[in-house]
């Protein structure tokens, strides 16, 4: 059975040495790192039941130690993700972000995927 989880953690399993995460990344995790979570998505229950057809917006979450390669490493996110077998739609533009307490730049984005359960 496929899920948006597993399609991502595929799909950018390449990136970032391999360390991609659902949620959260782990305490003192080697940097460039990528986080996605599931943030909703139009739900395809009819009073059939459940489609076998379904959708996740997924946000993805590249941090890294400066702006350029985090900018850099999003881009190679987004055409994995919307090259096929994925197909997703990204949801608006990369949005830049910054943490004092870790000092980590990130760049955040949502992307559509839908998939057959």
């Amino acid at each position: 059975m496929a899920t948006a989880e597993s399609i991502v953690d595929a799909t950018l399993a390449p990136f970032a040495g391999g360390r991609i995460f659902p949620d959260v990344a782990p305490t003192g995790s080697a940097r460039p790192y990528i986080v996605y979570q599931s943030v909703g998505g139009p739900d395809e229950t009819t009073l059939d039941g459940l489609n076998e057809l379904q959708n996740s917006r997924m946000q993805i979450v590249a941090w890294g130690e400066d702006r350029l390669s985090v900018a850099l490493l999003m881009q190679q996110i987004l055409r994995a993700l919307t090259a096929a077998p994925v197909l997703g739609t990204p949801i608006g533009a990369p949005v830049s972000v910054y943490e004092d307490d870790t000092r980590l730049f990130g760049s955040r984005t949502d992307v559509s995927i839908w998939f057959n359960i």
